[in-house]
């Protein structure tokens, strides 16, 4: 076996009137995130992670916001097919690991439902799926809710 291990970063605006999506979980909350597609953070710092550790580019380079197909697209849909090409490469997701910095809302009651949601996407058992979430102490655009940011690692494997 050949292990391979990623890395995944994004940040979207907090504005009004959007929804604020998470691991493909709606969330109640005034202000939702700002993109092209659904702005879900937690999806896209996984997707830059897979991507990232087989080699296959970035998000920007499978999904560029240049092309109106994924306009108000659906983040776990985009991480499907992110898990379809490292599937046509043979390359099975070992483990996700990731962490949302948001001063509010608070994120723990729906954690469960986005581990799923991102376990389901990728054709894996919850238990290759770990999302923590913590505040940022009032510091940074994180801390003063100007808006929420993820990163994510993983580590995927490839047989010989």
């Amino acid at each position: 076996m050949r292990f391979s291990i990623g890395h995944g970063y994004d940040v979207h605006k907090l504005v009004e009137n959007r929804p604020l999506i998470l691991g493909g979980v709606e969330i109640p909350f005034e202000k939702g995130l700002l993109g092209h597609s659904d702005a879900d953070v937690l999806t896209h710092a996984i997707m830059d992670a897979l991507l990232g550790a087989a080699g296959l580019g970035d998000i920007g380079q499978s999904f560029p916001d240049t092309d109106t197909a994924y306009k108000g697209a659906c983040s776990i849909d985009l991480l499907k097919k992110v898990y379809e090409k490292l599937s046509e490469n043979s390359w099975m997701v070992e483990s996700i690991d990731a962490t949302i910095l948001a001063q509010a809302p608070k994120l723990a009651p729906y954690k469960v439902q986005m581990i799923e949601n991102i376990a389901t996407a990728i054709g894996t058992s919850v238990s290759t799926v770990n999302i923590k979430a913590t505040t940022e102490e009032g510091l940074g655009f994180t801390g003063t809710g100007k808006g929420i940011a993820a990163h994510a690692v993983c580590l995927i494997s490839i047989g010989l």
